[in-house]
């Protein structure tokens, strides 16, 4: 007797609840060992250990990053990719919960191989480095690693339970200001001041941001400003990170930037050199019948996800780089109450509790069984593309 889609997921709920224990302490070690941008060594060797051990096959090093894995059980099309973070934050350790998208990722990609009716085709378990600083999924996104994949599926832990995540894009660009080194005091008129120029463009920006739409800001630091008090800058740098709704307000900004520096340099007497100092996070583009599937699977476990809040922008992810070429989903579930934050002691906290645990095992639950649907359904992938181009369209 052919077996239905609602076996396989019963299959599947039956092998993440034999895992549930197995995930946690993945998760726990995660949480205890903390490591950061591209230096993420002990979690990578963990989970691809993991995938190999469960007969995954597995290569280390893609996208020329030594802390980033892509694990493959079967070939072809479909395929469906699970994206796995593991970067930590500086002095908060997994304050944004990164062990719990790991272990989610690393129980969804093993209880698809261990339902084999749950796939026909490709399961992906991609490792992806540094999402907290340097965009490991934007390396991997031009290094072709989702090249052929039809879906790339992850859970984000927060203090919210959104079916979809308002994901803004963004970048950082340095701004330097070469001017004339002179005393002060000596020969002042000699001297162009660099630093004049900088803090002259931090008061043209702060004019500029009472007019920028909505979720576009600029928010920038002096990270040069001379050497001495008694010398006049020759030089003086600034970094600035900007954001916005979406790709296309983001290069708007990018323009006003360049402009408002060169406006600077032209009336202070010094040049302006504006370069990018980050890989550019694209805004995410959602697959709303991605979402609403994994939102229906999540419900079985009694967590609702709603969808976010009017006017309510939760940062930028590199996950938004993945969101142009393929449909992908980001959902967010509470693992703190509304009132919290992530990027806290608080919310680092939470992602070693009782609660995270429920959810780690909810969400590994929901993200295979749409997995499977995307591997097992035509019309689904079909839905899902179809609604991807337009979105990406729109930029």
């Amino acid at each position: 007797m052919a077996r239905t889609l609602d076996d396989v997921h019963q299959e599947i709920r039956k092998a993440v609840a034999e895992r549930a224990a197995a995930l946690w302490d993945v998760a726990l070690r995660l949480h205890a060992e903390p490591e950061y941008a591209f230096a993420e060594h002990r979690a990578a060797a963990l989970l691809s250990g993991e995938l190999e051990r469960a007969g995954f096959a597995v290569e280390r090093g893609v996208a020329g990053m030594p802390t980033a894995f892509a694990a493959r059980s079967g070939e072809g099309r479909p395929a469906v990719a699970l994206l796995l973070e593991y970067d930590a934050l500086p002095g908060l350790g997994h304050a944004c919960g990164h062990n719990l998208i790991a272990a989610a990722g690393l129980g969804a990609a093993l209880a698809l191989r261990d339902v084999p009716e749950a796939s026909a085709g490709a399961v992906l378990a991609v490792g992806t480095p540094a999402e907290e600083g340097g965009g490991g999924k934007a390396l991997e996104v031009e290094a072709g690693v989702f090249d052929g994949v039809d879906a790339a599926l992850m859970f984000h832990p927060g203090v919210h339970s959104w079916a979809r995540a308002p994901l803004t894009a963004q970048v950082q660009y340095r701004v330097g200001f070469h001017g004339r080194a002179a005393h002060p005091t000596g020969n002042p008129t000699e001297g162009v001041d660099a630093l004049a120029a900088l803090v002259e463009l931090f008061n043209v920006l702060a004019a500029l941001g009472r007019r920028l739409p909505e979720a576009s800001h600029v928010q920038g630091i002096v990270t040069h400003g001379g050497t001495a008090t008694n010398i006049v800058p020759e030089y003086a740098e600034g970094l600035f990170g900007l954001r916005a709704a979406t790709t296309g307000a983001l290069e708007d900004l990018t323009e006003q930037l360049r402009t408002c520096a060169q406006g600077v340099a032209r009336a202070t007497g010094t040049t302006a050199e504006v370069e990018r100092a980050t890989v550019r996070y694209e805004h995410f583009h959602d697959s709303a019948v991605l979402s609403e599937r994994f939102a229906r699977h999540l419900s079985r476990s009694g967590i609702a996800l709603t969808p976010p809040a009017p006017g309510v922008y939760l940062g930028s992810s590199d996950i938004g780089n993945v969101s142009t070429r393929l449909p992908a989903i980001h959902p967010f579930v509470a693992i703190m109450d509304p009132d919290g934050s992530d990027h806290t002691p608080e919310f680092a906290e939470a992602a070693a509790s009782p609660r995270a645990r429920e959810v780690l095992v909810a969400a590994t639950e929901a993200l295979a069984c749409t997995a499977a649907d995307v591997l097992l359904s035509p019309e689904l992938r079909a839905e899902a593309w179809e609604g991807h181009r337009p979105a990406v369209a729109r930029r």
